[in-house]
């Protein structure tokens, strides 16, 4: 099968790079891709960023939520709570057993016998029980065995990590840092905290108080054993050394974790992000910059390719369509610009061919009248010459001042009054009956007036250099919805219509022979250009005396200008 893909080489890709990258993106750009991989750390600073915001926001909250966090005191709390009901409920036993109005020595036994009554109790592990009599002497003591209700409490030894402990050091550094300022809790055995509470609860209140041994922080509560209404000992229970430290570290040691796990997903997806931003950016930064030398200072000929991203639906899929566009912009107006330079050099050619040819002619003639018309040959030509390149010169500097004008609103009709007026005077001069046929409203138009009357008036001066005597031309225009047309007819000869499509061409005439080289072919293709810089359209049709027969011969020309309002 003969292969029919069109050679693509030196041509701005437009359709398929997104789907197949591969067949249509530059050597450079897909070997650059490869190196880059689909995840760049190195590479890409945006990627970097990215990255860098995304965990600064984790950290940000996760340390937030470690040191906010009211867990311990609301820890302690609860575990108070939980101790102050147990040593009631105790001192309650014991007060059960003393007879009213009978003796109380604790010390001797008297009245009560509280190693009998300790045996009988059944405590949940990880709480010592003290009993004091008034003077603060321990009289008895005990440790509870029972595994109490609810989940267990890992001890602080076990399930470490090397990240866990890791993140829990710098964690401890940093907070101490925050709260040096505060004061150390000494630390003193859980015995004599225990004890400390006994002269407070003489007074009848419970006492509660937080303590800190070399295994940690632990809980002290004292309740007093009445009889009536007199203290005649203290019950005081305490928390295993470190239980509500270790608590507190397995809560902070789950929150750390799932930082960890934050962290990687947030790498994660920061990567994937990245993937479709940063790399999609450098794949169109890398297709400006394909061609350059390693000194960036030339470029090769070949044509800038940029990757088809407009299939996605964000700004990377606009500016891809944008970029792609002012280069299809940028290339159109090189290759205009390149046709434009050969046509100017292939139309003064002809002039100073004609030119040369008369001069070496005027060198060999003999005759006098042989030499005037060798001279007016060559003033002819000269002047043809002055007004081709004051033609071509004007045609050059359209473009920057299209871009350059501002454009205001002017009133289309009052506009073509004036040029009616003037112009119509040159056709009457020649015995043209010129008729305008303008609206008496005004028409209100956003553009460039100078610019649309040159329109008009080098259609209106066609029209005249094509009529004789006896023929007529007609302006007018009409209000279409959004749009207005502007008519030019007249009865002149009309135009083949094989030119019907060339007439708008650069330095493309046909006139008479008679009047050869007093037009320069651009008039009608600057016209275009105007029209079209302000979103309208121009065109050339022949006045036919049916529609039914086209092969009748034209009663004259028309061009019809449309022009957005």
């Amino acid at each position: 099968m003969r292969d029919d893909t069109p050679d693509t080489s030196g041509d701005v890709v437009l359709g398929d790079d997104f789907v197949a990258p591969n067949a249509n993106v530059d050597e450079e750009l897909r070997a650059r891709r490869e190196r880059r991989g689909l995840f760049s750390l190195k590479a890409s600073p945006l990627t970097r960023k990215i990255i860098i915001f995304n965990l600064i926001a984790l950290n940000v909250l996760v340390a937030g939520i470690l040191y906010l966090s009211a867990s311990r005191d609301s820890l302690v709390t609860q575990r108070a709570a939980s101790l102050v009901s147990e040593a009631e409920l105790i001192s309650d036993v014991f007060e059960a057993q003393l007879a009213p109005g009978a003796p109380v020595d604790l010390a001797g036994g008297s009245g009560i016998n509280v190693a009998e009554t300790l045996a009988g109790l059944d405590l949940r592990r990880g709480i010592d029980l003290y009993v004091f009599d008034t003077a603060g002497d321990l009289i008895g003591r005990m440790t509870g065995e029972r595994d109490g209700v609810g989940a267990r409490v890992s001890d602080p030894a076990e399930d470490k990590t090397i990240i866990i402990d890791f993140l829990t050091f710098l964690w401890n550094g940093m907070t101490s840092v925050f709260s040096s300022g505060k004061r150390d809790v000494p630390e003193v055995p859980v015995e004599d905290q225990a004890r400390s509470l006994v002269a407070g609860s003489l007074t009848g209140e419970t006492q509660v108080s937080v303590g800190r041994g070399e295994a940690g922080s632990f809980l002290a509560v004292a309740s007093p054993i009445m009889l009536d209404g007199v203290a005649v000992g203290t019950v005081a229970l305490a928390s295993s050394a470190g239980q509500i430290d270790a608590v507190v570290r397995a809560e902070r040691e789950r929150v750390l974790e799932m930082f960890v796990i934050a962290t990687l997903v947030s790498i994660g997806l920061s990567l994937v992000l990245a993937s479709t931003i940063a790399n999609p950016l450098a794949d169109l930064a890398a297709a400006a910059e394909v061609g350059r030398d390693k000194d960036n200072k030339s470029r090769s000929p070949a044509r800038v390719r940029i990757p088809d991203l407009t299939a996605r639906p964000d700004e990377i899929g606009r500016l891809s369509g944008a970029l792609r566009g002012m280069v299809a912009a940028l290339y159109e107006r090189i290759d205009a610009n390149e046709q434009f330079a050969a046509d100017v050099a292939h139309e003064i050619k002809n002039p100073l061919a004609s030119l040369r040819s008369a001069v070496v002619t005027l060198r060999v003639a003999k005759r006098d009248d042989q030499r005037d018309q060798l001279l007016d040959v060559i003033d002819h030509d000269v002047r043809r010459l002055d007004r081709l390149v004051s033609d071509i010169s004007n045609a050059s500097r359209l473009d920057s001042e299209l871009v350059k004008e501002e454009q205001e609103p002017f009133d289309l009709v009052k506009m073509l009054r004036n040029l009616s007026e003037y112009l119509g005077e040159q056709a009457s001069d020649k015995g043209i009956d010129f008729i305008s046929d303008l609206p008496p409203d005004s028409i209100v138009l956003r553009g460039l007036e100078a610019r649309l009357a040159q329109v008009f008036v080098n259609l209106i001066t066609n029209a005249i250099s094509f009529c004789e005597d006896g023929d007529a031309i007609r302006v007018w225009t009409r209000r279409r919805e959004n749009r207005v047309l502007v008519v030019v007819e007249d009865t002149g000869p009309g135009i083949p219509d094989q030119s019907l499509q060339k007439i708008f061409k650069r330095f493309y005439s046909h006139r008479p022979a008679n009047d050869f080289g007093n037009n320069s072919g651009l008039g009608l293709a600057i016209s275009k250009q105007i029209v079209e810089a302000h979103g309208g359209v121009i065109w050339a049709e022949n006045i036919r005396p049916t529609d039914a027969d086209i092969t009748s011969d034209p009663l004259g020309a028309r061009f019809v200008v449309g022009l957005p309002i």
